[in-house]
């Protein structure tokens, strides 16, 4: 999977996952999505809408290797938790960056 580092936030936050608003209040308890099915969403789904999945979205031979790394697993962890998992670094080009260093 492909993930941005801004798109990575956007899933840790869990928007999509746990439907928390700002204010700590579920909205759309019925809109709830899997922690998979955003993750698809963030990398495959979206190159796909915009017509690239034959170039990113996903890590395959032939592709870009842009994407960032976590700190942890977001299917290994709470869904509650998916906002404390921090982006540890991004791999661009084939070239490590740990974010610690930016």
């Amino acid at each position: 999977m492909r993930l941005s580092p801004r798109w990575a936030r956007c899933l840790l936050r869990g928007a999509a996952v746990n439907r928390i608003t700002a204010s700590g209040r579920v909205q759309g308890e019925g809109e709830k999505i899997s922690v998979a099915d955003a993750l698809y969403a963030i990398t495959l789904g979206a190159a796909y809408t915009l017509k690239l999945d034959g170039e990113v979205g996903s890590i395959e031979v032939g592709k870009k290797a842009d994407f960032a790394v976590l700190e942890d697993d977001p299917t290994a962890v709470d869904p509650a938790a998916l906002k404390d998992v921090t982006v540890w670094g991004t791999v661009q080009g084939g070239r490590v960056f740990a974010a610690a260093d930016l």
